[in-house]
Protein backbone atom coordinates (compact mmCIF):
# COMPACT_ATOMS: atom_id res chain seq x y z
CA UNK A 1 0.00 0.00 0.00
CA UNK A 2 0.97 3.58 -0.19
CA UNK A 3 2.83 4.55 2.53
CA UNK A 4 0.76 7.21 4.01
CA UNK A 5 3.57 8.57 6.25
CA UNK A 6 5.02 10.63 3.50
CA UNK A 7 1.77 11.80 1.93
CA UNK A 8 1.19 15.80 1.46
CA UNK A 9 -1.84 17.08 2.90
CA UNK A 10 -4.59 17.89 0.34
CA UNK A 11 -5.12 20.87 -1.17
CA UNK A 12 -8.45 23.22 -0.31
CA UNK A 13 -11.30 22.09 -2.57
CA UNK A 14 -11.79 26.17 -3.81
CA UNK A 15 -7.77 25.22 -5.56
CA UNK A 16 -9.22 23.29 -7.52
CA UNK A 17 -12.93 24.45 -8.79
CA UNK A 18 -13.07 23.16 -12.10
CA UNK A 19 -12.17 19.11 -10.82
CA UNK A 20 -15.58 17.35 -10.91
CA UNK A 21 -14.18 14.60 -8.21
CA UNK A 22 -10.69 14.43 -6.27
CA UNK A 23 -9.98 10.88 -7.03
CA UNK A 24 -6.98 10.59 -9.86
CA UNK A 25 -5.47 13.67 -8.30
CA UNK A 26 -5.34 11.98 -4.69
CA UNK A 27 -3.81 8.93 -6.50
CA UNK A 28 -1.18 10.68 -8.59
CA UNK A 29 -1.18 14.44 -7.81
CA UNK A 30 -2.38 17.34 -10.01
CA UNK A 31 -2.21 16.48 -13.33
CA UNK A 32 -1.47 13.52 -14.90
CA UNK A 33 -2.41 14.84 -18.65
CA UNK A 34 -2.00 13.07 -21.47
CA UNK A 35 -2.19 15.49 -24.26
CA UNK A 36 1.80 16.17 -23.81
CA UNK A 37 4.14 15.10 -25.37
CA UNK A 38 7.21 14.29 -24.41
CA UNK A 39 9.04 17.62 -25.51
CA UNK A 40 6.34 19.59 -24.36
CA UNK A 41 6.51 17.85 -21.26
CA UNK A 42 9.72 19.04 -20.91
CA UNK A 43 9.59 22.65 -22.03
CA UNK A 44 6.87 23.13 -19.53
CA UNK A 45 8.95 21.81 -16.73
CA UNK A 46 12.13 24.60 -17.65
CA UNK A 47 9.08 26.96 -17.78
CA UNK A 48 8.77 26.18 -14.45
CA UNK A 49 12.67 26.04 -13.45
CA UNK A 50 13.60 28.89 -14.77
CA UNK A 51 10.84 30.74 -12.84
CA UNK A 52 11.69 29.38 -9.63
CA UNK A 53 15.94 30.27 -10.53
CA UNK A 54 14.88 34.04 -11.31
CA UNK A 55 13.34 33.45 -7.27
CA UNK A 56 16.56 32.02 -6.14
CA UNK A 57 14.96 28.96 -5.06
CA UNK A 58 16.00 26.50 -7.99
CA UNK A 59 14.99 22.87 -7.24
CA UNK A 60 14.45 23.94 -3.62
CA UNK A 61 11.04 24.04 -2.13
CA UNK A 62 11.72 25.53 1.46
CA UNK A 63 9.86 22.44 3.14
CA UNK A 64 6.80 23.65 1.93
CA UNK A 65 5.63 21.27 -0.19
CA UNK A 66 1.77 22.64 -1.44
CA UNK A 67 1.59 24.87 -3.36
CA UNK A 68 3.89 25.50 -6.66
CA UNK A 69 3.53 28.89 -7.24
CA UNK A 70 6.20 30.59 -9.81
CA UNK A 71 5.52 33.11 -12.57
CA UNK A 72 6.50 31.88 -15.77
CA UNK A 73 7.24 34.22 -19.04
CA UNK A 74 4.93 35.05 -21.16
CA UNK A 75 6.98 36.51 -24.01
CA UNK A 76 4.07 38.04 -26.45
CA UNK A 77 6.08 40.24 -28.63
CA UNK A 78 8.38 37.02 -29.22
CA UNK A 79 5.59 34.89 -29.95
CA UNK A 80 3.69 37.56 -32.28
CA UNK A 81 7.38 38.00 -34.39
CA UNK A 82 7.80 34.32 -34.60
CA UNK A 83 4.71 32.40 -35.05
CA UNK A 84 2.09 35.82 -35.68
CA UNK A 85 3.55 37.47 -38.44
CA UNK A 86 2.60 36.11 -42.13
CA UNK A 87 2.77 39.96 -43.28
CA UNK A 88 6.65 40.04 -43.18
CA UNK A 89 7.57 38.26 -45.71
CA UNK A 90 4.96 39.78 -48.29
CA UNK A 91 6.55 43.20 -46.96
CA UNK A 92 10.03 42.20 -47.89
CA UNK A 93 9.19 41.26 -51.15
CA UNK A 94 7.25 44.25 -52.02
CA UNK A 95 9.46 46.76 -50.83
CA UNK A 96 13.02 46.20 -51.41
CA UNK A 97 13.80 49.92 -49.93
CA UNK A 98 14.69 49.43 -46.23
CA UNK A 99 12.56 52.51 -44.78
CA UNK A 100 9.62 51.84 -46.70
CA UNK A 101 9.77 47.82 -45.72
CA UNK A 102 10.09 49.11 -41.60
CA UNK A 103 7.14 51.33 -41.80
CA UNK A 104 4.83 49.15 -43.78
CA UNK A 105 5.75 46.22 -41.59
CA UNK A 106 5.61 48.33 -37.94
CA UNK A 107 2.24 49.62 -38.89
CA UNK A 108 0.86 46.06 -39.69
CA UNK A 109 2.23 44.83 -36.61
CA UNK A 110 0.18 47.50 -34.90
CA UNK A 111 -3.09 46.52 -36.15
CA UNK A 112 -2.68 42.28 -35.91
CA UNK A 113 -0.25 42.13 -33.02
CA UNK A 114 -2.16 40.09 -30.12
CA UNK A 115 -1.62 40.07 -26.48
CA UNK A 116 0.71 43.06 -26.69
CA UNK A 117 -0.05 46.52 -25.69
CA UNK A 118 1.13 48.96 -27.26
CA UNK A 119 1.90 46.74 -30.18
CA UNK A 120 4.89 48.72 -31.05
CA UNK A 121 8.30 46.67 -32.04
CA UNK A 122 9.41 50.18 -33.24
CA UNK A 123 12.60 49.15 -30.81
CA UNK A 124 13.70 46.77 -33.57
CA UNK A 125 15.17 49.24 -35.76
CA UNK A 126 17.98 49.97 -33.56
CA UNK A 127 18.83 45.99 -33.14
CA UNK A 128 18.60 45.51 -36.73
CA UNK A 129 20.91 46.73 -39.66
CA UNK A 130 18.28 46.62 -41.91
CA UNK A 131 14.62 44.91 -42.18
CA UNK A 132 15.93 41.98 -43.96
CA UNK A 133 18.57 41.36 -41.73
CA UNK A 134 15.75 41.09 -39.14
CA UNK A 135 13.76 38.57 -41.51
CA UNK A 136 16.15 36.59 -41.60
CA UNK A 137 16.96 36.43 -38.28
CA UNK A 138 13.16 35.51 -37.39
CA UNK A 139 13.54 32.57 -40.33
CA UNK A 140 15.90 31.13 -38.97
CA UNK A 141 14.13 30.77 -35.46
CA UNK A 142 11.21 29.77 -36.28
CA UNK A 143 12.91 26.75 -37.80
CA UNK A 144 14.25 25.63 -34.48
CA UNK A 145 10.26 25.22 -33.48
CA UNK A 146 9.28 22.77 -31.23
CA UNK A 147 7.46 19.93 -33.32
CA UNK A 148 7.07 22.44 -35.84
CA UNK A 149 4.78 20.03 -37.99
CA UNK A 150 1.83 20.36 -35.59
CA UNK A 151 -1.35 22.72 -36.16
CA UNK A 152 -0.98 24.15 -32.92
CA UNK A 153 -2.16 27.78 -32.92
CA UNK A 154 0.26 30.55 -33.08
CA UNK A 155 -0.06 30.66 -29.05
CA UNK A 156 0.97 27.23 -28.66
CA UNK A 157 4.01 27.26 -30.45
CA UNK A 158 7.18 26.70 -28.61
CA UNK A 159 10.84 27.54 -29.78
CA UNK A 160 13.98 25.46 -29.29
CA UNK A 161 14.24 25.81 -25.48
CA UNK A 162 17.66 27.86 -26.00
CA UNK A 163 17.64 29.67 -22.80
CA UNK A 164 15.75 31.61 -20.58
CA UNK A 165 14.53 34.30 -23.53
CA UNK A 166 13.02 31.23 -25.39
CA UNK A 167 11.18 30.14 -22.57
CA UNK A 168 7.36 30.90 -22.07
CA UNK A 169 4.34 29.19 -21.06
CA UNK A 170 1.15 28.10 -23.04
CA UNK A 171 -1.57 30.29 -23.76
CA UNK A 172 -4.62 31.88 -25.50
CA UNK A 173 -5.94 34.84 -26.81
CA UNK A 174 -9.19 35.57 -27.35
CA UNK A 175 -9.75 38.73 -29.63
CA UNK A 176 -8.74 41.74 -27.91
CA UNK A 177 -8.68 39.97 -24.23
CA UNK A 178 -5.65 39.85 -22.43
CA UNK A 179 -3.20 36.48 -23.11
CA UNK A 180 -5.01 33.89 -20.34
CA UNK A 181 -3.44 30.00 -19.36
CA UNK A 182 -4.20 27.43 -21.47
CA UNK A 183 -4.31 23.39 -20.59
CA UNK A 184 -4.30 21.62 -23.70
CA UNK A 185 -0.08 21.78 -24.31
CA UNK A 186 0.82 22.15 -21.25
CA UNK A 187 -1.11 20.28 -18.91
CA UNK A 188 0.82 20.60 -15.35
CA UNK A 189 2.29 17.19 -15.45
CA UNK A 190 5.66 18.83 -16.54
CA UNK A 191 4.93 20.65 -12.80
CA UNK A 192 4.83 17.33 -11.18
CA UNK A 193 7.93 16.58 -13.19
CA UNK A 194 9.14 19.53 -11.53
CA UNK A 195 8.46 18.50 -8.25
CA UNK A 196 9.46 15.12 -8.77
CA UNK A 197 13.27 16.29 -8.89
CA UNK A 198 12.49 18.48 -5.94
CA UNK A 199 11.99 15.82 -4.25
CA UNK A 200 14.74 13.25 -5.39
CA UNK A 201 17.71 12.69 -3.05
CA UNK A 202 19.95 14.04 -5.47
CA UNK A 203 18.29 17.14 -5.96
CA UNK A 204 21.24 19.50 -4.14
CA UNK A 205 23.69 17.40 -6.76
CA UNK A 206 21.41 18.26 -9.94
CA UNK A 207 20.67 21.83 -9.37
CA UNK A 208 24.25 23.14 -10.93
CA UNK A 209 23.98 21.09 -14.33
CA UNK A 210 20.18 22.36 -14.51
CA UNK A 211 21.47 25.91 -13.42
CA UNK A 212 23.82 26.02 -16.18
CA UNK A 213 20.75 24.60 -18.70
CA UNK A 214 19.13 27.84 -17.83
CA UNK A 215 21.56 30.38 -17.40
CA UNK A 216 21.54 31.05 -21.02
CA UNK A 217 24.79 31.21 -21.91
CA UNK A 218 25.11 31.44 -25.55
CA UNK A 219 24.66 33.07 -28.47
CA UNK A 220 21.34 31.84 -29.93
CA UNK A 221 19.92 32.82 -26.22
CA UNK A 222 21.10 36.58 -26.87
CA UNK A 223 19.40 36.48 -30.22
CA UNK A 224 15.93 35.85 -28.78
CA UNK A 225 16.66 38.52 -26.05
CA UNK A 226 17.61 41.22 -28.69
CA UNK A 227 14.03 40.38 -30.22
CA UNK A 228 12.26 41.56 -26.89
CA UNK A 229 11.37 44.65 -25.74
CA UNK A 230 13.23 46.04 -22.27
CA UNK A 231 10.96 47.00 -19.32
CA UNK A 232 9.35 44.72 -16.97
CA UNK A 233 7.87 41.56 -18.47
CA UNK A 234 4.23 40.66 -17.88
CA UNK A 235 4.48 37.62 -15.85
CA UNK A 236 1.24 36.23 -13.99
CA UNK A 237 1.28 34.16 -10.70
CA UNK A 238 0.99 30.11 -11.34
CA UNK A 239 -0.39 27.93 -8.36
CA UNK A 240 -2.39 24.77 -7.53
CA UNK A 241 -0.34 21.83 -8.80
CA UNK A 242 0.08 18.99 -6.42
CA UNK A 243 2.29 15.73 -5.76
CA UNK A 244 0.44 13.87 -3.03
CA UNK A 245 4.45 12.53 -1.65
CA UNK A 246 7.04 14.20 -0.23
CA UNK A 247 9.87 11.61 -1.37
CA UNK A 248 8.97 8.16 -3.88
CA UNK A 249 12.25 6.15 -4.99
CA UNK A 250 10.61 6.82 -8.42
CA UNK A 251 11.65 10.36 -8.09
CA UNK A 252 15.28 9.29 -6.71
CA UNK A 253 15.42 7.35 -9.97
CA UNK A 254 14.41 10.30 -11.85
CA UNK A 255 17.12 12.49 -10.53
CA UNK A 256 19.96 9.80 -10.97
CA UNK A 257 19.32 9.39 -14.38
CA UNK A 258 18.77 13.06 -15.17
CA UNK A 259 22.38 13.65 -13.26
CA UNK A 260 24.15 10.40 -14.97
CA UNK A 261 23.72 12.42 -18.26
CA UNK A 262 24.19 15.97 -17.08
CA UNK A 263 27.29 14.55 -15.46
CA UNK A 264 28.48 13.44 -19.35
CA UNK A 265 28.93 17.21 -19.50
CA UNK A 266 27.83 17.14 -22.98
CA UNK A 267 28.29 20.44 -24.92
CA UNK A 268 25.55 22.90 -26.14
CA UNK A 269 22.26 20.96 -25.95
CA UNK A 270 23.32 17.75 -26.69
CA UNK A 271 21.66 16.46 -23.04
CA UNK A 272 18.30 17.45 -24.24
CA UNK A 273 16.83 14.87 -26.18
CA UNK A 274 17.80 12.26 -23.87
CA UNK A 275 16.22 13.88 -20.90
CA UNK A 276 12.91 14.08 -22.51
CA UNK A 277 13.25 10.79 -23.12
CA UNK A 278 14.41 10.11 -19.66
CA UNK A 279 11.50 12.15 -18.20
CA UNK A 280 8.86 10.89 -20.50
CA UNK A 281 9.84 7.23 -19.33
CA UNK A 282 9.42 8.61 -15.36
CA UNK A 283 6.17 9.91 -15.77
CA UNK A 284 4.85 6.30 -16.80
CA UNK A 285 7.11 4.97 -14.22
CA UNK A 286 5.83 6.65 -11.45
CA UNK A 287 2.39 6.43 -12.76
CA UNK A 288 2.64 2.40 -12.75
CA UNK A 289 4.50 2.10 -9.38
CA UNK A 290 1.81 4.39 -7.48
CA UNK A 291 -1.25 2.52 -9.27
CA UNK A 292 0.56 -0.61 -7.74
CA UNK A 293 0.92 0.47 -4.10
CA UNK A 294 -2.48 1.52 -4.43
CA UNK A 295 -3.64 -1.78 -5.43
CA UNK A 296 -0.90 -3.52 -2.71
CA UNK A 297 0.53 -5.19 -5.89
CA UNK A 298 4.10 -5.92 -6.98
CA UNK A 299 6.22 -3.62 -8.57
CA UNK A 300 5.31 -3.99 -12.02
CA UNK A 301 7.73 -5.01 -14.82
CA UNK A 302 7.69 -4.76 -18.28
CA UNK A 303 8.78 -7.77 -20.54
CA UNK A 304 10.79 -5.94 -23.64
CA UNK A 305 11.78 -7.39 -27.16
CA UNK A 306 14.34 -6.38 -29.14
CA UNK A 307 11.99 -6.54 -32.55
CA UNK A 308 12.49 -10.37 -34.36
CA UNK A 309 11.97 -11.09 -38.00
CA UNK A 310 9.46 -13.34 -36.99
CA UNK A 311 6.77 -13.02 -34.29
CA UNK A 312 8.49 -15.10 -31.23
CA UNK A 313 7.21 -15.98 -27.22
CA UNK A 314 9.06 -12.89 -26.13
CA UNK A 315 6.15 -10.41 -28.07
CA UNK A 316 3.32 -12.90 -26.35
CA UNK A 317 4.67 -11.80 -22.99
CA UNK A 318 5.68 -8.50 -23.94
CA UNK A 319 1.90 -7.90 -25.23
CA UNK A 320 0.97 -9.49 -22.08
CA UNK A 321 2.88 -7.64 -19.66
CA UNK A 322 1.66 -4.36 -21.42
CA UNK A 323 -2.06 -5.31 -21.19
CA UNK A 324 -1.58 -6.15 -17.38
CA UNK A 325 0.09 -2.88 -16.67
CA UNK A 326 -2.17 -0.56 -18.76
CA UNK A 327 -5.04 -1.97 -15.96
CA UNK A 328 -2.95 -0.87 -13.49
CA UNK A 329 -4.26 2.19 -13.19
CA UNK A 330 -8.35 1.68 -13.33
CA UNK A 331 -7.69 -0.63 -10.58
CA UNK A 332 -5.93 1.79 -8.57
CA UNK A 333 -9.25 3.75 -9.16
CA UNK A 334 -11.23 0.80 -8.00
CA UNK A 335 -8.93 0.90 -4.77
CA UNK A 336 -9.28 3.71 -3.46
CA UNK A 337 -13.30 3.98 -4.02
CA UNK A 338 -13.00 0.45 -2.38
CA UNK A 339 -10.85 1.14 0.38
CA UNK A 340 -13.79 4.55 1.50
CA UNK A 341 -16.85 1.42 1.32
CA UNK A 342 -14.71 -1.04 3.69
CA UNK A 343 -13.50 1.97 5.64
CA UNK A 344 -14.90 1.89 9.17
CA UNK A 345 -16.30 5.52 8.77
CA UNK A 346 -18.38 4.29 5.80
CA UNK A 347 -19.48 1.01 7.44
CA UNK A 348 -20.61 3.09 10.74
CA UNK A 349 -22.04 5.59 8.82
CA UNK A 350 -24.19 2.48 6.77
CA UNK A 351 -25.64 1.43 10.34
CA UNK A 352 -27.65 4.58 10.66
CA UNK A 353 -30.75 5.85 10.16
CA UNK A 354 -29.22 8.63 8.16
CA UNK A 355 -26.90 6.45 5.86
CA UNK A 356 -27.05 8.79 2.87
CA UNK A 357 -26.84 11.91 3.93
CA UNK A 358 -23.92 10.50 6.22
CA UNK A 359 -22.54 9.29 3.00
CA UNK A 360 -22.69 11.56 1.00
CA UNK A 361 -20.53 13.64 3.18
CA UNK A 362 -17.79 11.06 3.25
CA UNK A 363 -17.73 11.26 -0.16
CA UNK A 364 -18.15 15.31 -0.56
CA UNK A 365 -14.91 14.91 1.96
CA UNK A 366 -12.81 12.06 0.80
CA UNK A 367 -13.22 12.59 -3.25
CA UNK A 368 -15.52 16.07 -3.25
CA UNK A 369 -18.12 14.57 -4.74
CA UNK A 370 -21.05 14.97 -5.59
CA UNK A 371 -20.26 18.83 -5.33
CA UNK A 372 -22.71 20.60 -2.90
CA UNK A 373 -22.86 23.37 -5.45
CA UNK A 374 -23.72 20.81 -8.57
CA UNK A 375 -26.72 18.95 -7.55
CA UNK A 376 -26.72 16.93 -10.69
CA UNK A 377 -23.64 15.35 -10.38
CA UNK A 378 -25.74 12.60 -8.21
CA UNK A 379 -29.50 12.48 -8.62
CA UNK A 380 -30.31 9.25 -8.16
CA UNK A 381 -32.21 7.47 -5.10
CA UNK A 382 -31.05 8.22 -1.51
CA UNK A 383 -29.57 4.70 -1.43
CA UNK A 384 -25.08 4.85 -0.03
CA UNK A 385 -24.85 1.67 -2.28
CA UNK A 386 -26.34 3.47 -5.30
CA UNK A 387 -24.47 6.84 -4.82
CA UNK A 388 -20.70 4.45 -4.48
CA UNK A 389 -22.09 2.76 -7.67
CA UNK A 390 -22.53 5.86 -9.38
CA UNK A 391 -19.31 7.07 -7.71
CA UNK A 392 -17.44 4.31 -9.81
CA UNK A 393 -19.17 4.90 -12.80
CA UNK A 394 -18.24 8.54 -13.23
CA UNK A 395 -14.57 7.90 -11.36
CA UNK A 396 -13.76 5.58 -14.15
CA UNK A 397 -15.19 7.83 -17.20
CA UNK A 398 -13.17 10.26 -16.21
CA UNK A 399 -9.82 8.52 -15.35
CA UNK A 400 -10.60 6.72 -18.99
CA UNK A 401 -10.41 10.75 -20.79
CA UNK A 402 -7.14 11.13 -19.81
CA UNK A 403 -4.57 9.28 -17.29
CA UNK A 404 -5.33 6.05 -18.05
CA UNK A 405 -3.85 7.62 -21.05
CA UNK A 406 -0.95 8.30 -19.96
CA UNK A 407 0.88 4.79 -20.06
CA UNK A 408 0.36 4.30 -23.53
CA UNK A 409 1.26 7.94 -24.83
CA UNK A 410 3.70 8.55 -23.02
CA UNK A 411 5.34 5.00 -23.08
CA UNK A 412 5.74 5.50 -26.89
CA UNK A 413 6.70 8.80 -27.06
CA UNK A 414 9.56 7.93 -24.91
CA UNK A 415 10.19 4.76 -26.89
CA UNK A 416 9.26 1.96 -24.85
CA UNK A 417 5.72 1.62 -26.27
CA UNK A 418 5.55 0.11 -30.01
CA UNK A 419 3.31 -1.37 -32.93
CA UNK A 420 6.90 -2.20 -34.96
CA UNK A 421 6.01 -5.45 -36.65
CA UNK A 422 2.76 -6.12 -35.25
CA UNK A 423 -0.84 -4.20 -34.68
CA UNK A 424 -0.62 -4.81 -31.01
CA UNK A 425 1.06 -2.67 -28.33
CA UNK A 426 3.85 -3.93 -26.24
CA UNK A 427 7.08 -2.98 -24.68
CA UNK A 428 9.67 -2.66 -27.88
CA UNK A 429 12.41 -0.03 -26.72
CA UNK A 430 13.90 2.16 -29.46
CA UNK A 431 17.24 3.16 -30.55
CA UNK A 432 16.78 6.62 -28.35
CA UNK A 433 15.63 4.81 -25.26
CA UNK A 434 18.48 2.44 -25.29
CA UNK A 435 20.71 5.59 -26.20
CA UNK A 436 19.01 7.08 -23.16
CA UNK A 437 19.53 4.05 -20.47
CA UNK A 438 22.95 3.83 -21.43
CA UNK A 439 23.97 7.27 -20.73
CA UNK A 440 22.13 7.52 -17.57
CA UNK A 441 23.50 4.27 -15.80
CA UNK A 442 26.96 3.57 -17.56
CA UNK A 443 30.36 4.38 -16.69
CA UNK A 444 33.12 3.32 -19.06
CA UNK A 445 31.42 0.35 -19.63
CA UNK A 446 29.75 -2.39 -17.53
CA UNK A 447 29.32 -6.08 -18.01
CA UNK A 448 26.41 -7.13 -20.42
CA UNK A 449 24.80 -9.01 -17.74
CA UNK A 450 25.25 -6.37 -15.23
CA UNK A 451 23.96 -4.28 -17.32
CA UNK A 452 20.90 -6.01 -18.06
CA UNK A 453 20.34 -7.02 -14.05
CA UNK A 454 20.63 -2.66 -13.67
CA UNK A 455 17.80 -2.49 -16.47
CA UNK A 456 15.44 -4.93 -13.86
CA UNK A 457 16.22 -3.52 -10.57
CA UNK A 458 16.08 -0.25 -11.31
CA UNK A 459 13.05 0.04 -14.69
CA UNK A 460 11.66 -3.53 -14.09
CA UNK A 461 13.03 -4.22 -17.71
CA UNK A 462 12.97 -8.18 -18.61
CA UNK A 463 15.22 -8.28 -21.37
CA UNK A 464 16.92 -11.75 -20.98
CA UNK A 465 16.40 -14.89 -19.02
CA UNK A 466 17.77 -14.39 -15.61
CA UNK A 467 15.30 -11.47 -15.34
CA UNK A 468 12.75 -13.37 -16.52
CA UNK A 469 13.08 -16.50 -14.37
CA UNK A 470 12.10 -13.71 -11.78
CA UNK A 471 8.64 -12.67 -12.88
CA UNK A 472 7.34 -15.73 -14.77
CA UNK A 473 5.84 -19.15 -13.67
CA UNK A 474 7.75 -22.06 -14.83
CA UNK A 475 5.37 -22.83 -17.78
CA UNK A 476 5.68 -19.48 -19.32
CA UNK A 477 9.72 -19.27 -18.79
CA UNK A 478 11.45 -20.18 -22.14
CA UNK A 479 14.92 -19.45 -21.68
CA UNK A 480 15.91 -20.17 -25.28
CA UNK A 481 13.61 -17.46 -26.49
CA UNK A 482 14.62 -15.00 -23.34
CA UNK A 483 18.38 -15.92 -24.38
CA UNK A 484 17.91 -14.81 -27.84
CA UNK A 485 15.97 -12.08 -26.99
CA UNK A 486 18.84 -10.93 -25.29
CA UNK A 487 21.30 -11.77 -28.10
CA UNK A 488 19.12 -9.16 -30.09
CA UNK A 489 19.69 -6.41 -28.09
CA UNK A 490 23.92 -7.13 -27.47
CA UNK A 491 23.44 -6.65 -31.40
CA UNK A 492 21.55 -3.85 -31.12
CA UNK A 493 24.04 -1.98 -28.73
CA UNK A 494 27.33 -3.26 -30.84
CA UNK A 495 25.68 -1.57 -33.56
CA UNK A 496 25.09 1.08 -32.05
CA UNK A 497 28.51 1.80 -31.00
CA UNK A 498 27.80 1.14 -27.31
CA UNK A 499 28.77 -2.56 -27.03
CA UNK A 500 31.96 -4.77 -27.28
CA UNK A 501 32.80 -8.12 -27.05
CA UNK A 502 35.68 -9.40 -26.04
CA UNK A 503 35.40 -13.29 -25.96
CA UNK A 504 32.62 -15.96 -26.38
CA UNK A 505 32.00 -15.36 -22.71
CA UNK A 506 32.77 -11.18 -21.84
CA UNK A 507 31.02 -8.40 -23.31
CA UNK A 508 30.55 -4.96 -22.18
CA UNK A 509 28.53 -1.94 -23.01
CA UNK A 510 30.24 0.79 -23.45
CA UNK A 511 29.08 4.35 -23.21
CA UNK A 512 30.38 6.07 -25.83
CA UNK A 513 30.23 9.65 -24.55
CA UNK A 514 32.68 8.68 -21.73
CA UNK A 515 35.64 10.40 -22.76
CA UNK A 516 33.38 13.26 -23.44
CA UNK A 517 32.96 13.81 -19.56
CA UNK A 518 36.45 13.28 -19.20
CA UNK A 519 37.61 16.18 -21.08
Amino acid sequence: MVDQTVRVSPPRPADHLQNEMWVDEQIWGHRLWDSQSPWLLFLEFLSVAEAKRREGMLLNEGGQFYPLQFRPNKQMGLRNLLFNNESMSRTAARHPDNNAAWSAWLQDMHETAQGVSPADFGYLRAHFRSFHQLEQVLSLLRSSAVESDSNRRWTSRFLFPFGPNALYEDLTVKGSTQPSREYINFGRTGELLYMMLCRAECATALRPCLDKFLAGGNPWNTVVGVLQPTGDPDRSLREASYLPYRRHSSFDRLGEDWLGVCNLHLPGFDAYPHLVTLSALHVVLYQLAIAAEQCASPRPYFICELVAPRKTLVRELSTLSYLDNAQLSRRAVESLISGIAESPEWLHAMSQSNAFALCKAILQDRVRWPRVAHPDDYDGAEDPDRLLAELRTNASSRHRQHAANVHRTYGGGAGLVSRRGTNRLRYAPNDGLLKALVFANVGQRMEFGQFLATLFSRYGFVFGEREAGQVLEKDDLNRKAFQANAERLERRLATLGMLRRLSDACAYVLNPLWSVRAT
